[in-house]
């Protein structure tokens, strides 16, 4: 365990806790900084795992959309944590790991659709404070997604926002899972690696 978290990590117990790391190591190779710090109020854990869980059975908007749209909220808020973990699931869910790394920089690459850049536009909005989505990202979006994929782009977006706050908030870091699986550490905002990493 680390000591870089600002709030502490503590040893993960019990049957539960023995569940939960075997999961981790076999998903991620190693049990991540996050759970030591969660294990601390165990029901704001399970409540949290319980919420990514039923986020990922929707399927009305497309896979690809809404991982470039959780990485683009973990670009704008500064969660290393959130952009090395979205790039390793890229890599393991087979999406495009080119456009993955250039999220952070997605208003200056030409690697990404005219859907795809609103999308990311949108998701930015929408983790402005207050925020600022407009009429006509909306519509355009509505347009081309249609109300059903919209709402859980939408609701998707949100959710990246609460675990990417949660985790700059508690001083959760990325920890190298991008370069588990072969692929060079991902920058975080601003091209800056986390200290896990170096």
């Amino acid at each position: 365990m680390t000591s870089s978290t600002r709030v502490p990590q503590v040893p993960i117990t019990g049957l539960y806790g023995a569940v939960l790391k075997r999961f981790s190591r076999k998903m991620f190779g190693e049990v991540p900084d996050a759970l030591g710090v969660m294990w601390q109020h165990r029901p704001v854990l399970a409540f949290s795992l319980g919420l990514g869980r039923r986020a990922g059975r929707w399927h009305e908007c497309d896979a690809n959309l809404k991982s470039y749209a959780h990485m683009a909220v973990a670009s704008l808020i500064g969660c290393s944590f959130c952009l090395d973990l979205g790039h390793f699931q890229a890599h393991n869910d087979g999406l495009d790991v080119t456009k993955a790394r250039e999220v952070p920089r997605w208003r200056t690459s030409d690697v990404f659709t005219p859907l795809e850049r609103d999308v990311m536009e949108y998701a930015e909005a929408m983790s402005q404070t207050p925020p600022a989505v407009t009429d006509e990202l909306s519509a355009r979006l509505l347009g081309r997604l249609g109300a059903p994929a919209m709402v859980e782009l939408t609701a998707w977006v949100a959710l990246a926002n609460q675990y990417a706050r949660t985790n700059v908030a508690l001083g959760i870091e990325a920890q190298g899972f991008s370069a588990a699986c072969g692929l060079a550490p991902l920058p975080g905002p601003g091209g800056v690696v986390s200290h896990h990493d170096r």
